[in-house]
């Protein structure tokens, strides 16, 4: 590992400034992926900037309803909190797949939206990596791409986004609040992650130096009857090789509202608009959920060893979709009784 230098900061400008005056360097928050990737080689920061004790750490009510997430929140205080849990049951299901119990007790919201991919050409310095060294290739097309994307990928790139949590985060229409030298800003969760295109290196809308200082959930109904579900090669703790974030608002068996969102299949959380569209004012049954599904996934186009997740996630969303009917058919007979 490089030598680095280590700041504390202890304000949110003071750490903006540390970071402008290096370049080179980096947050530190809980450092669940960054010193990995330090460790690896693939990071190599001159400094780090630790800012878990920023006053960032509050979950608070906005006025028009949502909730505000401070960036230092860890994932353990996040999946805990009883309006999270209440008003958006999916993320804090999203939260609690996403890691061990030891890694969310460290994990922080703004590290987790910022975390990079797990491919294995990605962390490992000896390999080409279009993500790591723009230009020099991409041996995940030609070579071990079983759990790579299908949606949205290109000749450059086809690695996917790990996170859990930014799944249900894209469904609820999140928006990431920074700050900058030059003030504070705000941008839409699905606006934050780029296409890949042919620059895979640029990752996300963040301006250069910027500290994410929270994410806001804007009220969403619908989403207090969500659910995630997440599949992996294994059942203790692993990343997603397929997951989906939903929610339904159905009265008189017609969907009036319909969140969907994907993981593990694109280089970002997948906003699965499509199936949305279909969704929406359609009957709450069989037949229109995979149709839906059948919707987001005709932009599929996989590789030879993961055509598998075309399936899997068809399977998936019609699932998930199917409990959220069931569950608001039930929630509907009791109500009447």
């Amino acid at each position: 590992m490089k030598e680095f230098g280590y700041r504390r900061a202890s304000d949110v400008a003071g750490a903006v400034a540390l970071l402008g005056a290096d370049p080179d360097a980096r947050f530190l928050g809980g450092g669940t992926n960054l010193v990995d990737l330090m460790k690896a080689g693939v990071e190599r920061p001159s400094h780090l900037v630790d800012v878990r004790e920023l006053p960032l750490d509050d979950i608070e009510p906005t006025p028009d309803g949502g909730l505000r997430i401070g960036a230092t929140v860890t994932n353990s205080e996040l999946a805990a909190h009883p309006e999270v849990r209440r008003r958006y049951p999916a993320l804090a299901q999203a939260v609690l797949a996403g890691a061990s119990g030891q890694l969310r007790n460290m994990a922080t919201v703004g590290g987790n939206l910022l975390q990079r991919t797990r491919c294995g050409y990605f962390t490992d310095v000896s390999q080409p990596c279009n993500k790591r060294a723009p230009g020099t290739g991409c041996p995940a097309v030609e070579g071990v791409h079983h759990n790579h994307a299908i949606l949205g990928a290109s000749d450059h790139c086809v690695a996917v986004h790990p996170s859990d949590m930014g799944v249900a985060l894209s469904a609820f229409d999140a928006v990431v609040s920074y700050e900058t030298a030059d003030g504070p800003g705000d941008v839409a969760l699905n606006d934050f992650y780029l296409p890949v295109g042919d620059t895979p290196h640029r990752e996300t809308a963040l301006p250069d130096g910027a500290l994410i200082t929270g994410v806001t959930l804007p009220p969403a109904p619908a989403a207090a009857r969500s659910r995630y579900r997440k599949v992996r090669e294994r059942a203790s703790y692993a990343f997603a090789i397929g997951s989906v974030a939903a929610a339904l608002d159905i009265r008189d068996g017609m969907v009036r509202e319909a969140r969907v969102a994907l993981g593990a299949v694109a280089s970002r959380p997948w906003r699965a608009r499509a199936a949305e569209r279909v969704l929406t004012g359609a009957p709450a049954d069989a037949a229109v959920f995979a149709a839906a599904a059948d919707a987001e996934l005709a932009a599929a186009r996989p590789l030879p060893d993961n055509a598998y997740k075309v399936t899997l996630m068809r399977n998936l969303v019609v699932a998930v979709l199917t409990e959220l009917a069931e569950d608001g058919t039930r929630s509907a007979e009791e109500a009447a009784r």
